[in-house]
């Protein structure tokens, strides 16, 4: 259930999008992100870093948008995301030491630490590479292109990309009799 809520204001963007335009729209994914954040730190008492980045970037982007009547900021808001999190990824990793894709499953899943390493750098780099993939939809193709590939095209690859993730992961978790996984190196 906590996976359908954080889709919440991506499908309401959608929808108002379609009956709209892409002001309403933003206005609409601005308003459900806030009341998304609202309800999270009632229930919570707190908000997770990367849910307090992505409100910060939807209501200024989105924000810019808006009153400025100009669509090319909220398209930058998915770029600025990804890349954030890309960099959240690395320097976590090589500036403080952390890896944060570990401490996120590292309890579920006893593995040395080379392999959480190349996980963590798989992941930022295919945050980049989903940054620049929307760049070149935003601007290259139709607004209403971007807008399903904002909320279909990204949302597939990231679902692709966790599967193959956990996959890899499990394919690296030892046997229960401490042997290695049929197939693993």
């Amino acid at each position: 259930m906590k996976q359908f809520a954080e889709f919440i204001p991506l499908i309401i963007f959608f929808v108002v999008y379609k009956t709209v335009d892409i002001y309403a729209a933003t206005g609409a994914l601005m308003a459900a992100t806030c009341v998304q954040m609202l309800v999270q730190w009632i229930r919570h008492k707190k908000l997770e870093k990367m849910h307090l980045i992505t409100l910060v970037l939807v209501l200024f982007f989105g924000g810019l948008t808006v009153l400025l009547r100009e669509d090319a900021f909220i398209k930058w808001k998915v770029t600025a995301v990804n890349g954030l999190f890309a960099i959240g990824l690395l320097v976590g990793r090589y500036g403080f030491g952390k890896n944060l894709i570990k401490q996120m499953l590292g309890k579920e899943m006893p593995l040395p630490d080379a392999i959480w390493d190349r996980a963590n750098l798989a992941w930022a780099g295919f945050f980049t590479f989903c940054g620049a993939l929307n760049v070149y939809v935003a601007f290259y193709l139709s607004q209403e292109f971007w807008v399903n590939f904002k909320v279909f095209g990204l949302l597939g690859l990231t679902l692709a990309f966790t599967f193959a993730t956990a996959f890899y992961l499990y394919r690296q978790l030892p046997a229960q009799d401490g042997t290695k996984q049929e197939g693993q190196p």
